[in-house]
């Protein structure tokens, strides 16, 4: 198992990738727009989505995307042997560019998080820009709203944990507003706040160490 980087040379050297995050069957949507650098490769993605949206990378992942040649749809991510199968197979995302498939403007792809609680994003590339020498990249511009708490019980589970919370006579509000935290607000969002990992320290942490 290895961690690779794309070399930082060749025309696109200087470009940053900007997308769109948008956290699937919430409303009011949950989102946040993003640039990352153009040698990134798909684990690198995911680390900078976790980081912008507030995930903890807890669980299990996959990018969905239009596939090449005979495949209709390709899945990047953390390869799962026990799900591989001729319809369905992960390949890694550290081995594989973003650019080899975010490679027009407009291009989606769909971000599975968590298997479980199943938590889709859409990722939209909206452009190509020159990078700002003044900037440390990843860097997230703007969003809206907090991510829900991991473990929540993905999209109805969290509808109902926002129902007891506004629900002070619910005898389920103390041990709910507890579990999340009280800091825990809903419509927060500070892209000030957000900080991003090194994705290639992320890696070895997740799958060197013991």
């Amino acid at each position: 198992m290895n961690y690779k980087q794309v070399k930082k040379s060749g025309p696109f050297k200087n470009v940053v990738l900007q997308f769109k995050i948008e956290l699937s069957e919430i409303r009011p949507l949950i989102w946040r727009r993003i640039q990352i650098p153009s040698f990134y490769n798909f684990w690198d993605l995911h680390v900078a989505i976790q980081d912008s949206m507030g995930w903890l990378d807890y669980h299990l992942h996959y990018f969905e995307i239009k596939g090449k040649g005979k495949r209709k749809t390709e899945r990047i991510g953390i390869p799962d042997f026990d799900l591989i199968s001729e319809d369905f197979e992960i390949e890694a995302g550290w081995e594989i560019p973003v650019m080899a498939f975010f490679n027009d403007l407009g291009v989606t792809a769909k971000y599975l998080f968590d298997f479980g609680d199943s938590w889709w994003h859409t990722i939209l590339l909206e452009g190509y820009l020159l990078k700002d020498d003044k900037i440390r990249y990843p860097i997230c511009l703007d969003g809206e709203r907090s991510c829900p708490p991991e473990d929540c019980g993905g999209v109805s589970g969290y509808y109902e944990m926002l129902k007891v919370l506004c629900d002070p006579n619910d005898e389920e509000h103390e041990e709910m507003k507890t579990w999340v935290g009280k800091k825990w607000n809903a419509d927060y969002f500070d892209k000030e706040k957000i900080k991003f990992d090194d994705p290639c320290k992320r890696w070895v942490n997740a799958f060197l160490k013991k």
